[in-house]
C-alpha cells in the first residue's frame, strides 16, 4: 500500500472522533484496533438500543417527531439489510456502532448524527452486550429442557436396570442405571439455576451512563430500561460502562456446565468401550477408523470433553482481562467479545448434541447386571444384615472382609456361596441372608428419597420432569 493509500484509508477512521488529531491513524493500527469483524454480531441489539434511545430523546424534546420517524425508518431499513446479509461492513469504521451510525447518516443526513446525543459508545456497547447475552441465554433454555427431558425419560425407562456403582472406578455397590442418569440431571439442574442467576444479574440497563459520568441532557433512563426489557437502570455510571461481571459469570456457568458434560462424556466413552459394553451409542454420533474397520469411535462425547478446555480458557481470559483495569472503560474491553461469543456458541452446540444423543442411548442391561455381580458389590448389604443381627458395624465389616477374601480365593461372589460357607464367618447368618445378597434386593433396600430403589427412581424422575416442564 502506498503512503497516499495508507493516509486515505486511515483518514476514514477519524469520522467520529478525529477533530483532536493532526494526522490520520496508521492503516495497520486501524485494522489492529477495529472490532467490526466480530462485533457485528451485536448489530440487531445495537439497533434495538438505538431505537429505544431515539424514542427517549424524542420524549425528552431533544428530537422532533419528524426526526424520530426518520431515524426509526432508517434503522429499520438497516436492520433488514443486515438480516438479509446485504449490508456492507467497513473495517475503516472500526466497529458495529460506527458502521450503523455512518450508514444511517448517509441515508437520512444530519439527523442521523443527532442519534448519539446523550450517549457514548461506552454505554452503547455495554448495553448491546447485555441485550445480546440475554437473548442467547433465552435461546439456551429450550436446549436445557430438551436434554433434561430426554435424560429423565431415559432414566424412567431404565429405573429397574441394575449396574455397578463405582468409587475410585472400583465396583462399590449396585445402583440402577436410571438412578445414575438422574445424578446427571442434578448436575444440569444446578447449571440451569446458575444460568438463570446470571440472566437476572445482567438484566440492568447501562444506557445513559454515557462515557463514564452520565450526561447533561434530560434523559429518562427508566424509560429506555423499560423499553429494552431491563428490570431497571444501573445505579452507577462508572461501573455501568466498565462492568463485565456478567460476561465472566456466564463463562463461569459455561465452565461448570462443560465440566459436567465432560464427566458425562467420560462415562459414555467408558461404557461404550469393549471393556464395559454397558451402552451402545447410535451410529450417527460416532465415526469409524480409516485403517481399523472394526472401530466405532464415540466422537461426539470425545469432542465435548475436549471443548471443555476451550471454554475454561475463555473464563480465564476474561478474568485476566479485567483483573488490572482501572475505572472506567478501557480499550482492553474490546477483547471481551470473542471469548464470550465462542463460549456461547460452544455451549449451545454441546447442549444440542447431547440433547439429540442422550435419549437415543441403548442400555445393555445384561452386561450391566453381569458387571454388578463382579467385585462383591453386595458386601455392604451383608455388613448391614449382620448389624441387624446385633453385631457392631466394625465387627460386621471385619466379618464381611474375611468372607470377601474367601470369595476371591474360591472365585465366588457372596451370592454364590452356600449358607454353610457363609456361616463359617458368623453363626448369626441364616437363610434370609440371600434376600439381601441379590442385586435386586440390594437396590430395593435403598428405598428412601435420593436412594437407588426403582420405585424411588421413578418417583424422582417424575418430580424432575414436572419441574423441567414448569419452567416453560
Amino acid at each position: 500500500m502506498s503512503n497516499s493509500d495508507k493516509k486515505t484509508s486511515a483518514s476514514q477512521t477519524n469520522q467520529a472522533w478525529g477533530g483532536r488529531f493532526n494526522e490520520p491513524v496508521d492503516a495497520f493500527v486501524a485494522r489492529f484496533t477495529a472490532s467490526v469483524d466480530f462485533d457485528q454480531r451485536l448489530a440487531q441489539q445495537d439497533i434495538q438500543g438505538s431505537l429505544a434511545h431515539a424514542n427517549m430523546l424524542s420524549q425528552a424534546g431533544v428530537l422532533s417527531e419528524d426526526e424520530l420517524q426518520l431515524i426509526t425508518t432508517g434503522l429499520e431499513e438497516i436492520a433488514a439489510e443486515i438480516e438479509q446479509g446485504s449490508f456492507a461492513w467497513s473495517v475503516a469504521l472500526e466497529d458495529v456502532h460506527m458502521n450503523i451510525e455512518a450508514a444511517l447518516t448517509e441515508r437520512i443526513g444530519i439527523v442521523g448524527k443527532k442519534l448519539h446525543t446523550g450517549r457514548s459508545r461506552n454505554d452503547q456497547v455495554a448495553t448491546d452486550i447485555r441485550l445480546w447475552l440475554r437473548d442467547q441465554i433465552d435461546e439456551l433454555k429450550p436446549l436445557f429442557a430438551t436434554l433434561q427431558s430426554g435424560l429423565i425419560e431415559l432414566a424412567t425407562a431404565e429405573a429397574d436396570s441394575i449396574m455397578p456403582g463405582f468409587t475410585h472406578l472400583q465396583t462399590a455397590q449396585p445402583v440402577t442405571f436410571g438412578h445414575h442418569l438422574l445424578a446427571w440431571n442434578e448436575m444440569l439442574e444446578r447449571d440451569y439455576g446458575r444460568l438463570m442467576d446470571c440472566r437476572a444479574r445482567l438484566n440492568q440497563s447501562p444506557l445513559g451512563a454515557a462515557a463514564l459520568a452520565g450526561t447533561t441532557y434530560p434523559i429518562d433512563r427508566e424509560l429506555t430500561a423499560s423499553q429494552l426489557g431491563f428490570d431497571k437502570p444501573t445505579e452507577n455510571s462508572l461501573d455501568s460502562v466498565s462492568d463485565r461481571d456478567f460476561a465472566i459469570e456466564f463463562c463461569a456457568f459455561a465452565s461448570l456446565l462443560m465440566t459436567h458434560l465432560s464427566r458425562m462424556s467420560e462415562e459414555l466413552i467408558l461404557w461404550a468401550s469393549a471393556q464395559f459394553q454397558f451402552i451402545d451409542l447410535p451410529d450417527r454420533f460416532c465415526t469409524g477408523s480409516s485403517i481399523m474397520p472394526q472401530k466405532k469411535n464415540p466422537d461426539v462425547p470425545e469432542l465435548v470433553r475436549g471443548k471443555t478446555g476451550r471454554v475454561n480458557g475463555h473464563l480465564i481470559a476474561l478474568l485476566t482481562l479485567m483483573k488490572s483495569q482501572p475505572l472506567a472503560y478501557n480499550k482492553d474491553n474490546q477483547e471481551d467479545k470473542e471469548p464470550l461469543f465462542d463460549a456461547v456458541d460452544t455451549v449451545s452446540d454441546c447442549l444440542r448434541a447431547f440433547g439429540d444423543m442422550v435419549p437415543a442411548i441403548k442400555a445393555n442391561r445384561a452386561a450391566m447386571a453381569e458387571a454388578a455381580l463382579r467385585g462383591f458389590s453386595t458386601a455392604t448389604d451383608l455388613a448391614d444384615y449382620l448389624v441387624g443381627k446385633g453385631i457392631a458395624f466394625r465387627d460386621s465389616h471385619e466379618i464381611v472382609g474375611k468372607s470377601v477374601a474367601y470369595g476371591i480365593a474360591e472365585n465366588k461372589d457372596l451370592s454364590e456361596m452356600s449358607l454353610e460357607e457363609l456361616q463359617q464367618f458368623s453363626d448369626q447368618i441364616s437363610d434370609d441372608v440371600f434376600e439381601v445378597l441379590t442385586l435386586e434386593g440390594s437396590v430395593a433396600a435403598r428405598n428412601h428419597i435420593g436412594g437407588t430403589a426403582p420405585d424411588q427412581v421413578r418417583a424422582a424422575a417424575e418430580r424432575a420432569l414436572q419441574h423441567v416442564k414448569s419452567r416453560n
